[in-house]
C-alpha cells in the first residue's frame, strides 16, 4: 500500500468517525465498534506484532514497552480516556475548551504510526489496520468531547483537521528516520506496542458500563480476535 493511500485512510477514519458523531446521537454501535477494535488490536499484538519486536530486539524490547504502557498512561491522565472511547466532560464553563485532551490525544495519535512502515517490520500492514480501526472510535470520543464542551461546530471541525493531520505526521516522521536517518525504529516500535497494549485492555475491560461485558459486546469482542487471526 502506497503511503498517500495510507495517509489518505487514515484522514477518512478521522473524518467519518468524526461525522458519524453529528449525524447520530446515540452512541450504543460506537460501543460494538470501540469493543471490535480492543479485540483486533490485542490479538495482532499477541500473534504478529509483540513475538517479531522480541525476535528483533530481544528481551530488551520489554523495557520500551514498559515505557509505552507507563506513557499512555500519563496521557490518559490529561485525555481523561479519550483515546480507548471515554466522552465524559466535567467542567462548568459551556465555552471550556479541552486543550489538554486535544494535545495528549494527538500526541498518542502521532506516536503510534512512527514505527508502522518500518522495513524491518514483517507485519506492518496488520499493524496499520490496528491503527485504522483505532482511529474511528478516537475521532468519535474526540468529536463527542468538543460537542459537549461548548465550543462552535466551526472551531470543532477545525480542530478534528488538526488532529487528523497528526497520524500522517508520524507515518512520514517514521519513513524519514529510518530511509533518511537510518535510525533503528524497533525501540519506538516497543513504545507504541506498549500504548497499544494499555489501550486495547482498557477497551475490554471498560467498553461495558459497570465493567461488565454483555452479549453484543462479547460478540463484538471475539469477532475482532477473528479478524485479529486471520489476518495473520
Amino acid at each position: 500500500m502506497s503511503i498517500y493511500l495510507q495517509i489518505t485512510l487514515l484522514l477518512v477514519a478521522v473524518f467519518g468517525g468524526s461525522l458519524l458523531v453529528d449525524l447520530f446521537r446515540k452512541k450504543a454501535n460506537f460501543k460494538l465498534l470501540l469493543s471490535f477494535s480492543g479485540g483486533f488490536l490485542l490479538t495482532i499484538i499477541f500473534t504478529h506484532v509483540l513475538p517479531e519486536a522480541y525476535h528483533i530486539k530481544g528481551n530488551s524490547i520489554g523495557y520500551f514497552i514498559l515505557i509505552g504502557f507507563l506513557f499512555q498512561l500519563t496521557l490518559e491522565y490529561f485525555s481523561k480516556g479519550a483515546e480507548h472511547g471515554h466522552t465524559h466532560v466535567h467542567h462548568t464553563d459551556h465555552n471550556y475548551f479541552p486543550l489538554a485532551i486535544f494535545i495528549s490525544l494527538s500526541i498518542h495519535s502521532f506516536i503510534e504510526v512512527i514505527p508502522v512502515n518500518a522495513h524491518e517490520h514483517a507485519h506492518a500492514g496488520t499493524l496499520y489496520w490496528g491503527v485504522i480501526l483505532h482511529k474511528v472510535p478516537e475521532a468519535i470520543a474526540l468529536k463527542t468531547i468538543f460537542n459537549a464542551s461548548g465550543i462552535s461546530k466551526l472551531k470543532s471541525w477545525i480542530f478534528v483537521a488538526l488532529f487528523s493531520i497528526t497520524a500522517p505526521l508520524g507515518l512520514l516522521s517514521g519513513e524519514f528516520i529510518l530511509d533518511t536517518l537510518h535510525i533503528d525504529t524497533s525501540w519506538i516500535l516497543g513504545i507504541a506496542i506498549g500504548m497499544f497494549l494499555h489501550i486495547s485492555t482498557t477497551i475490554i475491560f471498560e467498553s461495558s458500563e459497570g465493567h461488565k461485558v454483555n452479549a453484543m459486546k462479547l460478540i463484538a469482542i471475539i469477532a475482532g480476535f477473528g479478524i485479529g487471526v486471520l489476518a495473520s
